[in-house]
């Protein structure tokens, strides 16, 4: 189990540093459609490739930050129901989860977006937009993303593995504890009790 845990340490350390440096590439998509759109509207001067960089900065974020966001324990989750419950069965609902829901999800996709991506790299595809992008790097975006979110995936579940035999403790901040609406539900419910 401590080799799968120091692979699990990396798949994190990697999955840590596209999501920390990712988030910049928002702040260039947000000053690009700034910029497009004061050339548009001052100068009447407009680019479908300046349009297209700003998608593909979007969809690179969403993509490429998508382990990360697995790995911080920020995916949406129905947190009203599993709340109730106590950690050790959050942890097995979050095991099988992973194990049944998520890692056949992420191993499909990257199974799918392979071919999407060589053809499309192979060919030089291009935008159909006068003055448009070659398409292939936004495509390897969705790749490089569920290889990612695979990993974590793989991450996680070594590690709820580790946490159910005891093996390792609850890494500060990803904790299962109930949501706030939860919790304020049951301190109102053990206040009117008292």
């Amino acid at each position: 189990m401590a080799s799968l845990l120091v692979l699990s340490r990396l798949i994190d350390r990697i999955n840590e540093f596209f999501g920390r440096n990712v988030a910049w590439l928002v702040l260039a998509a947000v000053l690009i459609s700034a910029g497009n759109a004061i050339s548009r509207k001052a100068f009447d001067l407009s680019s479908n490739a300046w349009l297209e960089v700003q998608w593909y900065l979007f969809g690179a974020v969403f993509m490429l930050a998508a382990g990360y966001t697995l790995r911080r324990n920020e995916h949406v989750r129905i947190d009203v129901i599993a709340g109730n419950f106590s950690k050790r069965t959050r942890d097995w609902i979050d095991l099988v989860c992973h194990f049944i829901f998520l890692l056949p999800f992420c191993f499909m996709m990257t199974y799918l977006a392979w071919p999407f991506f060589w053809r499309s790299f192979e060919s030089g595809e291009m935008s159909s937009n006068a003055g448009g992008l070659i398409i292939w790097p936004a495509k390897a975006s969705i790749l490089l993303g569920f290889l990612l979110l695979t990993a974590q995936a793989v991450s996680e579940i070594i590690k709820r593995i580790a946490i159910i035999r005891g093996d390792m403790e609850e890494e500060v901040g990803h904790d299962h504890s109930m949501p706030p609406q939860v919790e304020a539900a049951a301190d109102m419910k053990d206040g009117g009790n008292a």
